[in-house]
Protein backbone atom coordinates (compact mmCIF):
# COMPACT_ATOMS: atom_id res chain seq x y z
CA UNK A 1 0.00 0.00 0.00
CA UNK A 2 1.44 3.64 -0.81
CA UNK A 3 2.49 5.61 2.19
CA UNK A 4 -0.17 8.00 1.75
CA UNK A 5 -2.37 6.44 3.84
CA UNK A 6 -0.09 7.79 6.47
CA UNK A 7 -1.15 11.48 5.60
CA UNK A 8 -4.86 10.39 6.05
CA UNK A 9 -4.46 9.46 9.50
CA UNK A 10 -2.61 12.65 10.16
CA UNK A 11 -5.34 14.48 8.47
CA UNK A 12 -8.13 12.51 10.70
CA UNK A 13 -5.73 13.42 14.16
CA UNK A 14 -5.90 17.26 12.82
CA UNK A 15 -8.83 17.72 12.02
CA UNK A 16 -9.94 16.00 15.79
CA UNK A 17 -7.40 18.81 16.97
CA UNK A 18 -10.21 21.48 15.75
CA UNK A 19 -12.59 20.19 17.41
CA UNK A 20 -11.17 21.32 20.95
CA UNK A 21 -10.60 24.60 22.41
CA UNK A 22 -7.60 26.03 20.77
CA UNK A 23 -5.91 26.13 24.24
CA UNK A 24 -6.19 22.42 24.87
CA UNK A 25 -5.07 21.69 21.13
CA UNK A 26 -1.90 23.84 21.96
CA UNK A 27 -1.16 21.62 24.63
CA UNK A 28 -1.42 18.83 22.88
CA UNK A 29 0.45 19.71 20.51
CA UNK A 30 3.77 18.54 21.70
CA UNK A 31 2.00 15.08 22.41
CA UNK A 32 0.48 15.07 18.95
CA UNK A 33 4.10 15.50 16.88
CA UNK A 34 5.43 12.33 19.18
CA UNK A 35 2.64 10.21 18.05
CA UNK A 36 3.44 11.53 14.57
CA UNK A 37 7.04 10.67 15.06
CA UNK A 38 6.39 7.50 16.43
CA UNK A 39 3.97 6.24 13.27
CA UNK A 40 6.76 6.74 11.00
CA UNK A 41 9.18 4.28 12.57
CA UNK A 42 6.96 1.69 11.26
CA UNK A 43 8.59 1.94 8.54
CA UNK A 44 6.53 1.99 6.23
CA UNK A 45 8.31 0.37 2.75
CA UNK A 46 6.14 -1.12 0.29
CA UNK A 47 7.13 -4.37 -0.29
CA UNK A 48 6.07 -4.38 3.63
CA UNK A 49 3.03 -2.67 3.14
CA UNK A 50 1.22 -4.67 0.09
CA UNK A 51 0.49 -7.19 1.97
CA UNK A 52 -1.68 -5.20 4.19
CA UNK A 53 -5.72 -5.57 3.72
CA UNK A 54 -8.32 -3.05 4.13
CA UNK A 55 -8.86 -4.08 7.63
CA UNK A 56 -5.27 -3.42 8.85
CA UNK A 57 -5.12 -0.18 7.61
CA UNK A 58 -8.74 0.97 9.53
CA UNK A 59 -7.55 -0.79 12.30
CA UNK A 60 -4.14 1.14 12.22
CA UNK A 61 -5.72 4.53 11.44
CA UNK A 62 -8.48 3.76 14.59
CA UNK A 63 -5.39 3.13 17.16
CA UNK A 64 -3.66 6.62 16.11
CA UNK A 65 -6.92 8.21 16.87
CA UNK A 66 -8.01 6.62 20.08
CA UNK A 67 -4.12 7.18 21.17
CA UNK A 68 -4.80 11.24 20.44
CA UNK A 69 -7.95 10.89 22.62
CA UNK A 70 -6.29 9.43 25.32
CA UNK A 71 -4.29 12.16 25.52
CA UNK A 72 -6.14 14.91 24.83
CA UNK A 73 -9.02 14.03 27.14
CA UNK A 74 -6.63 14.32 30.52
CA UNK A 75 -5.92 17.84 29.74
CA UNK A 76 -9.25 19.03 28.66
CA UNK A 77 -10.32 17.59 32.14
CA UNK A 78 -7.32 19.26 34.22
CA UNK A 79 -8.75 22.93 32.58
CA UNK A 80 -9.48 25.04 35.90
CA UNK A 81 -13.37 25.65 36.53
CA UNK A 82 -14.52 28.91 37.50
CA UNK A 83 -13.33 29.88 41.28
CA UNK A 84 -15.59 28.84 43.54
CA UNK A 85 -18.18 26.70 41.20
CA UNK A 86 -18.59 23.43 42.98
CA UNK A 87 -17.72 24.29 46.24
CA UNK A 88 -21.07 24.50 48.84
CA UNK A 89 -20.48 28.20 49.92
CA UNK A 90 -18.72 29.84 47.69
CA UNK A 91 -20.02 31.99 45.24
CA UNK A 92 -19.53 32.84 41.60
CA UNK A 93 -19.07 36.78 40.73
CA UNK A 94 -22.42 37.68 39.62
CA UNK A 95 -24.26 35.06 39.98
CA UNK A 96 -27.75 35.23 41.70
CA UNK A 97 -27.61 34.48 45.40
CA UNK A 98 -30.29 33.17 48.00
CA UNK A 99 -30.06 36.49 49.75
CA UNK A 100 -31.18 38.44 46.76
CA UNK A 101 -34.80 37.41 47.39
CA UNK A 102 -35.14 37.64 51.34
CA UNK A 103 -36.88 40.27 52.75
CA UNK A 104 -35.62 41.31 56.47
CA UNK A 105 -37.94 44.26 57.34
CA UNK A 106 -40.89 45.57 58.14
CA UNK A 107 -40.78 42.70 60.95
CA UNK A 108 -44.48 41.77 61.46
CA UNK A 109 -45.73 42.45 64.80
CA UNK A 110 -46.39 39.80 67.53
CA UNK A 111 -49.52 38.62 67.90
CA UNK A 112 -50.53 35.83 70.61
CA UNK A 113 -53.48 33.73 68.99
CA UNK A 114 -56.50 32.37 70.95
CA UNK A 115 -56.02 29.06 72.87
CA UNK A 116 -59.28 28.02 72.01
CA UNK A 117 -61.15 28.36 69.08
CA UNK A 118 -63.23 31.32 68.24
CA UNK A 119 -61.72 33.07 70.95
CA UNK A 120 -60.11 36.81 70.38
CA UNK A 121 -56.20 36.76 69.48
CA UNK A 122 -54.16 39.14 71.71
CA UNK A 123 -54.24 42.23 68.96
CA UNK A 124 -58.67 42.17 69.06
CA UNK A 125 -60.91 44.44 70.20
CA UNK A 126 -63.48 43.14 71.78
CA UNK A 127 -66.39 44.58 71.17
CA UNK A 128 -69.10 42.05 73.12
CA UNK A 129 -67.91 39.20 75.64
CA UNK A 130 -71.32 38.20 76.90
CA UNK A 131 -71.14 41.08 79.87
CA UNK A 132 -72.62 44.26 78.72
CA UNK A 133 -73.21 46.59 75.74
CA UNK A 134 -70.30 49.27 76.89
CA UNK A 135 -68.79 49.08 73.31
CA UNK A 136 -72.18 50.00 71.31
CA UNK A 137 -75.22 52.63 71.12
CA UNK A 138 -78.62 52.97 69.80
CA UNK A 139 -77.86 54.10 65.67
CA UNK A 140 -81.03 56.16 66.12
CA UNK A 141 -79.74 58.69 68.99
CA UNK A 142 -76.60 57.26 69.88
CA UNK A 143 -78.23 56.55 73.11
CA UNK A 144 -76.89 53.41 75.18
CA UNK A 145 -78.39 50.48 73.37
CA UNK A 146 -81.22 48.53 74.42
CA UNK A 147 -80.84 45.06 73.54
CA UNK A 148 -81.37 42.47 76.58
CA UNK A 149 -78.15 40.82 77.63
CA UNK A 150 -78.24 37.52 79.56
CA UNK A 151 -76.83 34.39 80.19
CA UNK A 152 -73.34 35.35 78.35
CA UNK A 153 -75.54 36.36 75.04
CA UNK A 154 -77.37 39.78 73.77
CA UNK A 155 -80.99 39.13 71.86
CA UNK A 156 -82.65 41.99 69.48
CA UNK A 157 -85.29 43.69 70.83
CA UNK A 158 -88.16 44.08 68.49
CA UNK A 159 -89.57 46.96 70.19
CA UNK A 160 -89.70 49.99 68.22
CA UNK A 161 -88.28 51.94 70.75
CA UNK A 162 -84.98 49.94 70.70
CA UNK A 163 -84.46 49.52 66.90
CA UNK A 164 -80.86 48.82 65.32
CA UNK A 165 -77.70 49.15 67.29
CA UNK A 166 -73.77 49.91 65.86
CA UNK A 167 -70.27 50.38 67.81
CA UNK A 168 -69.22 53.58 69.20
CA UNK A 169 -65.98 53.12 67.28
CA UNK A 170 -65.42 53.61 63.75
CA UNK A 171 -63.90 51.25 61.57
CA UNK A 172 -62.09 50.89 58.12
CA UNK A 173 -60.33 47.83 56.75
CA UNK A 174 -61.01 45.04 59.34
CA UNK A 175 -61.38 41.59 60.48
CA UNK A 176 -64.76 40.84 62.18
CA UNK A 177 -65.89 37.79 63.95
CA UNK A 178 -69.53 37.57 65.26
CA UNK A 179 -71.49 34.65 66.08
CA UNK A 180 -75.38 34.48 66.12
CA UNK A 181 -78.49 31.91 66.63
CA UNK A 182 -81.61 31.41 65.29
CA UNK A 183 -83.88 30.53 67.85
CA UNK A 184 -84.91 26.79 67.90
CA UNK A 185 -88.46 27.56 68.44
CA UNK A 186 -88.91 30.03 65.09
CA UNK A 187 -91.55 30.49 62.94
CA UNK A 188 -92.70 32.29 59.65
CA UNK A 189 -91.21 31.53 56.27
CA UNK A 190 -89.11 33.07 53.53
CA UNK A 191 -87.46 36.83 54.40
CA UNK A 192 -90.04 36.47 57.97
CA UNK A 193 -88.33 34.17 59.64
CA UNK A 194 -85.06 34.97 62.09
CA UNK A 195 -84.63 37.80 59.70
CA UNK A 196 -81.66 40.80 61.00
CA UNK A 197 -78.50 41.52 59.30
CA UNK A 198 -74.58 42.67 59.79
CA UNK A 199 -74.30 46.52 58.55
CA UNK A 200 -70.46 45.94 57.51
CA UNK A 201 -70.18 49.89 57.80
CA UNK A 202 -73.45 52.04 58.88
CA UNK A 203 -73.67 55.16 56.73
CA UNK A 204 -76.69 56.69 58.63
CA UNK A 205 -79.71 55.98 60.85
CA UNK A 206 -81.86 52.64 59.63
CA UNK A 207 -80.48 50.54 57.19
CA UNK A 208 -78.18 53.05 55.84
CA UNK A 209 -75.05 51.23 54.87
CA UNK A 210 -73.48 47.53 53.48
CA UNK A 211 -75.14 44.70 55.02
CA UNK A 212 -74.19 41.32 55.08
CA UNK A 213 -77.54 39.33 55.84
CA UNK A 214 -78.79 37.01 58.57
CA UNK A 215 -81.40 34.34 57.86
CA UNK A 216 -82.73 31.37 58.70
CA UNK A 217 -81.58 29.56 55.55
CA UNK A 218 -81.88 25.73 56.78
CA UNK A 219 -84.82 24.67 54.57
CA UNK A 220 -86.53 27.76 54.34
CA UNK A 221 -86.89 28.90 50.64
CA UNK A 222 -86.56 32.34 49.69
CA UNK A 223 -84.49 34.58 47.16
CA UNK A 224 -80.64 33.48 46.80
CA UNK A 225 -79.32 36.91 47.02
CA UNK A 226 -81.17 37.64 50.10
CA UNK A 227 -80.44 34.42 52.07
CA UNK A 228 -78.26 33.85 54.90
CA UNK A 229 -74.55 34.54 53.62
CA UNK A 230 -75.50 37.06 50.73
CA UNK A 231 -74.50 40.94 50.60
CA UNK A 232 -78.03 41.62 50.57
CA UNK A 233 -79.39 41.76 46.89
CA UNK A 234 -75.93 42.15 45.53
CA UNK A 235 -73.87 38.38 46.04
CA UNK A 236 -74.84 35.07 46.11
CA UNK A 237 -73.42 33.14 48.77
CA UNK A 238 -71.30 30.48 46.65
CA UNK A 239 -72.80 27.98 48.94
CA UNK A 240 -75.31 27.35 52.29
CA UNK A 241 -73.68 26.16 54.84
CA UNK A 242 -76.37 26.98 57.42
CA UNK A 243 -76.96 24.91 60.29
CA UNK A 244 -80.18 24.22 62.29
CA UNK A 245 -82.38 26.86 64.84
CA UNK A 246 -80.87 26.63 68.12
CA UNK A 247 -77.35 25.70 66.95
CA UNK A 248 -74.59 28.64 67.03
CA UNK A 249 -73.49 30.06 63.78
CA UNK A 250 -69.94 31.90 63.06
CA UNK A 251 -69.48 34.60 60.31
CA UNK A 252 -65.93 35.69 59.90
CA UNK A 253 -65.37 38.90 57.53
CA UNK A 254 -62.66 40.41 55.65
CA UNK A 255 -63.31 43.92 54.81
CA UNK A 256 -61.59 46.46 52.79
CA UNK A 257 -63.57 49.99 52.94
CA UNK A 258 -64.14 51.89 49.42
CA UNK A 259 -61.60 54.59 48.47
CA UNK A 260 -62.93 57.93 47.30
CA UNK A 261 -61.75 60.73 45.49
CA UNK A 262 -61.48 64.06 46.99
CA UNK A 263 -64.67 65.61 44.87
CA UNK A 264 -66.85 62.08 46.15
CA UNK A 265 -66.21 59.85 43.23
CA UNK A 266 -65.36 56.45 43.63
CA UNK A 267 -61.38 55.30 43.05
CA UNK A 268 -61.57 51.94 44.35
CA UNK A 269 -64.69 50.04 45.07
CA UNK A 270 -64.96 47.68 48.25
CA UNK A 271 -64.11 44.40 48.68
CA UNK A 272 -65.37 41.90 51.08
CA UNK A 273 -64.58 38.05 51.95
CA UNK A 274 -67.20 36.07 54.41
CA UNK A 275 -66.62 32.17 56.14
CA UNK A 276 -69.91 30.91 56.86
CA UNK A 277 -69.57 28.44 60.16
CA UNK A 278 -66.04 28.38 58.44
CA UNK A 279 -67.11 27.18 54.73
CA UNK A 280 -66.57 30.66 52.28
CA UNK A 281 -69.13 31.89 50.73
CA UNK A 282 -68.36 35.34 49.40
CA UNK A 283 -64.14 35.41 47.68
CA UNK A 284 -62.98 38.98 47.91
CA UNK A 285 -66.66 40.12 46.28
CA UNK A 286 -66.71 43.63 44.48
CA UNK A 287 -69.19 45.75 46.44
CA UNK A 288 -71.17 47.55 44.35
CA UNK A 289 -72.13 50.03 46.89
CA UNK A 290 -74.69 50.61 49.78
CA UNK A 291 -77.82 47.84 50.05
CA UNK A 292 -80.63 49.01 48.24
CA UNK A 293 -84.35 47.17 49.12
CA UNK A 294 -85.44 48.97 46.19
CA UNK A 295 -83.67 49.55 43.37
CA UNK A 296 -79.68 49.47 42.70
CA UNK A 297 -76.80 50.13 44.92
CA UNK A 298 -74.48 53.13 44.38
CA UNK A 299 -71.61 54.78 46.01
CA UNK A 300 -71.37 57.90 48.60
CA UNK A 301 -67.96 59.19 50.41
CA UNK A 302 -67.24 58.07 54.02
CA UNK A 303 -64.26 57.55 55.69
CA UNK A 304 -64.18 55.20 58.57
CA UNK A 305 -67.71 54.42 60.01
CA UNK A 306 -69.21 52.08 62.53
CA UNK A 307 -70.64 48.13 62.55
CA UNK A 308 -75.05 48.12 63.00
CA UNK A 309 -76.88 44.92 63.92
CA UNK A 310 -80.43 45.05 62.86
CA UNK A 311 -83.60 44.85 64.85
CA UNK A 312 -85.50 43.75 61.46
CA UNK A 313 -89.28 44.14 61.90
CA UNK A 314 -90.22 40.77 60.61
CA UNK A 315 -92.89 38.91 63.34
CA UNK A 316 -90.44 35.71 63.97
CA UNK A 317 -88.74 35.53 66.93
CA UNK A 318 -85.47 37.41 67.64
CA UNK A 319 -82.38 36.06 66.98
CA UNK A 320 -79.32 36.52 69.70
CA UNK A 321 -75.58 37.19 69.11
CA UNK A 322 -72.66 36.54 71.15
CA UNK A 323 -68.58 36.48 71.23
CA UNK A 324 -68.16 39.60 68.49
CA UNK A 325 -64.72 40.87 67.90
CA UNK A 326 -62.51 42.91 65.13
CA UNK A 327 -59.14 43.55 64.55
CA UNK A 328 -58.19 46.42 62.48
CA UNK A 329 -56.27 46.47 59.39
Amino acid sequence: MPIGWYFEAATNVSWTLQCFPRAVAQTAEFQSAQIWSRLLKLKPMETRLNHLTDMHVRFLRFLAFATLIGVLAPLSAQQPAPQGAGRPGVSVPGAPKPEDTEVWEPVPKMVTAATTPMAPPSDAIVLFDGQNLDQWVSSRDKSPAKWTVAGGVVTVNKARSAGNIETKRSFRNYQLHIEWKIPVNIAGAGQDRGNSGIFLVSTGPGDAGYELQILDSYNNKTYVNGQAGSIYKQAIPLVNPSRKPGEWQTYDVVWSAPVFNENGSLKTPAYVTVFFNGVLVQNHFEVKGETRYIGQPSYKKFDRAPIKLQAHSDPSEPISFRNIWIREL
